[in-house]
């Protein structure tokens, strides 16, 4: 016969394993719950601090999503159909892969030439804009977070026909899209004021400008400490002329009368002269899986931020100039979501057809989409009509 008291510790014991299995299945749930932390923002990081000098009237800023020395270049006016060929021997070692993550900021800008209006938060899946000077799309693509954005001042120092617009296509987190929406276009416009404070304005004097507000930009956000970095394309209207600068691979087009002009070159690895720039400063280009990289890790050359890259991707743009005349039409400003899926001059006919209309940068969306892209893309047109 079974000793009652046997029986009950038996029971006891089964017990006790029973609590401790359970236990361990209510840790093992609460830790598969637990979501990983996103990319820190440089929006976040100084989202206490308060907000820079109050803003004229006369001027309109906005900022909503963009590097650096330029050496003044001439344009090479190559037609799109003329560069297919060139273009075409490189495009299979070629194929682009960003980099990870950069989202649009939701950010204020205030400057003393310009009145800070509030962006609209391109954090959103889908995004459009439209404006007297320019219109624009941009739309999230497979990634968790938007990694474009653009900025733009209009109306500077009073002057309708001085203003600064911006594509960004960001990588390794949103902190770097975020500081240079809200500082490259202020810090250009700045550094111009006090070159021409300390000399008369001389033909090269713009161009000084934009290469150390990009500069600029550069060293103020690398002494944060953030890891992230962004591509830039940028152009500057002023004195009847147009001043562009790129760093990285958002190209900037230009239609004239029906003809696109590539206005910048894409920064990217392949590119022999970026090959030879990096492994004359001790580093290394390769192609892993088709693409082209620095150090075996970014698939551009240029960029603002990307500080343990600073060596070789580095943020001095590439810049030129042109004098507005009644054949230049509009621009054709986009990341690379857009260009790798769609060529110079195909872009530009649909513009054309469109009507220079935000309906245009959503039907270039969407043709790039349909092809494939994966990528985050941002399409922004602007009149040149209006800047001459």
């Amino acid at each position: 016969m079974v000793d009652q008291v046997d029986c009950l510790w038996f029971l006891i014991s089964l017990l006790v394993i029973f609590i401790k299995f359970l236990r361990k299945g209510i840790t093992n749930m609460a830790l598969c719950s637990t979501n990983s932390p996103h990319h820190p923002s440089w929006k976040m990081i100084t989202e206490s601090s308060p907000s820079a000098s109050s803003a004229s009237s006369s001027s309109m800023v906005t900022t909503k999503l963009p590097e650096l020395a330029s050496k003044s270049c001439k344009v090479n006016l190559m037609t799109d159909e003329e560069s297919v060929s060139l273009e075409n021997k490189k495009k299979k070692m070629m194929i682009r892969k960003r980099p990870s993550k950069i989202v649009i900021p939701k950010s204020f800008v205030s400057l003393e030439f310009g009145e800070a209006e509030k962006e609209k938060d391109l954090g959103e899946k889908e995004v459009e804009v439209e404006e007297n000077e320019y219109c624009l799309a941009s739309k999230k693509g497979k990634r968790h977070v938007m990694e474009d954005g653009y900025g733009v001042i209009t109306n500077i120092h009073g002057d309708s026909k001085q203003a600064f617009f911006g594509v960004f296509d960001g990588h390794g987190g949103r902190a770097a899209v975020d500081f240079v929406s809200e500082k490259l276009g202020k810090n250009i416009i700045n550094s111009l004021s006090a070159l021409l404070e300390t000399e008369e304005e001389e033909q090269d004097s713009l161009e000084l400008a934009i290469k150390e507000g990009y500069l600029t930009t550069d060293r103020e956000f690398l002494s944060k400490g953030v890891s992230s970095g962004a591509c830039v394309a940028t152009v500057m209207f002023k004195n009847g002329e147009l001043h562009v600068a790129n760093a990285g691979d958002c190209r900037v087009v230009m239609s004239k009368n029906g003809v696109a002009y590539a206005l910048t070159s894409d920064h990217r690895p392949s590119r022999d002269d970026e090959k030879i720039r990096i492994e004359n400063s001790g580093g290394y280009v390769n192609c892993r899986n088709g693409v082209w990289r620095v150090q075996d890790s970014l698939a551009v050359s240029r960029a603002i931020g990307d500080e343990n890259m600073k060596k070789w991707v580095i943020s001095e743009p590439e810049t030129c100039k042109l004098k507005l005349t009644s054949e230049c039409e509009f621009l054709i400003m986009a990341s690379d979501g857009l260009w790798d899926k769609v060529s110079n001059q195909e872009a530009l006919d649909i513009v054309m057809k469109k009507k220079n209309s935000v309906r245009s940068c959503k039907e270039l969306v969407e043709l790039s989409t349909k092809r494939g892209g994966r990528d985050d893309i941002t399409v922004m047109v602007v009149d040149l009509q209006k800047f001459m």
